[in-house]
């Protein structure tokens, strides 16, 4: 008898090492292989501020999951109101797309909405690759004009699963005027938020607004609100609005900044980008936490160093970016010059894009006395 329980207690200390040895441990390796948190950047700019290149220098990341302005369908749907009123509504759709929950879209797309309604679908990388589509690797170099061709009959669903097999979830959008806005989402602790703030010489963004304006009357409209709108001053109200709001952006972001903001903020010029689009492009990635590889490098210097003009608006192709970014001052005449440079003049001082005081200083004066003061 004092035999058999004997054996019974071996049997049971056996069994008991045994779930000790091989399912604790388990356990425990389960938790320290888990994933780590995605990284969610936000490349807030306006339009025409080289934003859509900015966009693609992560979209064709590998490890990144990228949408481009989706805030444009609240912008449709809700038209009516200012930009101030449909903050909010903007600010929770990025951050329900940054958590991949892309349900927020059913409040501003058919129920029987398909990857391709989404607002340029195609220029995201992740929605051109597996699992969204099978048609190209997820290391590839995509171009939107090749992904729009043949990836266009997905589910809409394919949107959430693909976002969710990413490491870095990244949104540019052009409909934030104000940083405070976005407190709430930089103190979420579901979210691992970086902001990457992009200027650029009001007077080029004047110009390329010129070319762009039937395309942008509605938003421009949203922009300046309640103002009064003529086709004269119009133009420069929205201007006005833009240039303060990137102000109150810099000085929010990079003086007296509370806690939560450190080292989540940072501050880019698009003529620096085209400058040197290398090293900026490695400072870009150094800051979102992503390698670049040996294949962006190539690409990015490629896109930036080609023979095109850069004619077609909102289409990223290779040219000469750095004499594209300069064409303002060949075709911009002194007049325009100096409206902008008058409702713009405190974002110029801020972020160091000097006043030009004369056509013949217009056209003369170097790259290096316009922007002698490089940002950071």
């Amino acid at each position: 008898m004092v035999k058999s329980r004997r054996v019974q207690m071996l049997l049971i200390l056996v069994v008991l090492s045994f779930l000790l040895i091989h399912f604790l441990p388990c356990s425990n390796n389960a938790h320290m292989e888990e994933k780590p948190a995605p990284v969610h950047i936000l490349i807030l700019s306006s339009w025409r501020s080289g934003s859509s290149f900015t966009g693609q220098i992560f979209s064709q990341h590998p490890s990144v999951f990228y949408l481009m302005e989706p805030a444009w369908h609240v912008w449709v749907t809700m038209y009516q109101n200012s930009a101030k009123v449909l903050h909010m509504a903007v600010r929770d759709l990025v951050r329900s797309v940054f958590l991949c929950d892309m349900s927020v879209f059913d409040a501003y797309m058919s129920s029987q909405k398909k990857k391709s309604d989404l607002f340029q679908w195609e220029t995201s990388r992740a929605l051109c690759s597996p699992p969204a589509c099978d048609s190209f690797s997820r290391s590839d170099i995509i171009t939107a004009g090749n992904c729009k061709t043949i990836c266009s009959k997905y589910p809409f669903s394919k949107v959430e699963e693909a976002c969710k097999t990413y490491s870095h979830v990244a949104v540019k959008e052009v409909r934030f005027f104000d940083l405070k806005v976005l407190y709430p989402l930089l103190t979420d602790p579901s979210l691992n938020l970086k902001i990457i703030h992009l200027v650029r010489d009001p007077r080029a963004v004047f110009r390329s607004r010129e070319n762009t304006m039937a395309i942008l009357q509605r938003d421009s409209n949203i922009v300046v609100g309640s103002q009064k709108i003529n086709r004269e001053t119009g133009p420069y109200n929205a201007m006005q609005v833009i240039c303060k709001s990137h102000v109150e952006i810099y000085k929010a972001g990079s003086q007296a900044i509370p806690s939560f903001l450190k080292d989540r903020y940072l501050l880019v010029r698009y003529e620096d980008i085209v400058r040197d689009p290398l090293a900026r492009a490695a400072q870009m990635y150094r800051f979102a936490e992503l390698h670049f590889t040996p294949e962006l490098q190539k690409w990015v210097h490629n896109i930036t160093h080609g023979k095109g003009h850069g004619t077609q608006a909102f289409q990223i192709g290779s040219r000469d970016a750095l004499r594209v970014s300069q064409a303002w001052r060949k075709t911009l005449p002194f007049q325009k010059i100096e409206k902008v440079q008058n409702v713009c003049k405190d974002a110029m001082d801020l972020l160091g894009y000097r006043l030009v005081q004369s056509e013949e200083e217009q056209k003369n004066m170097s790259l290096d006395l316009l922007f002698a003061q490089n940002s950071s």
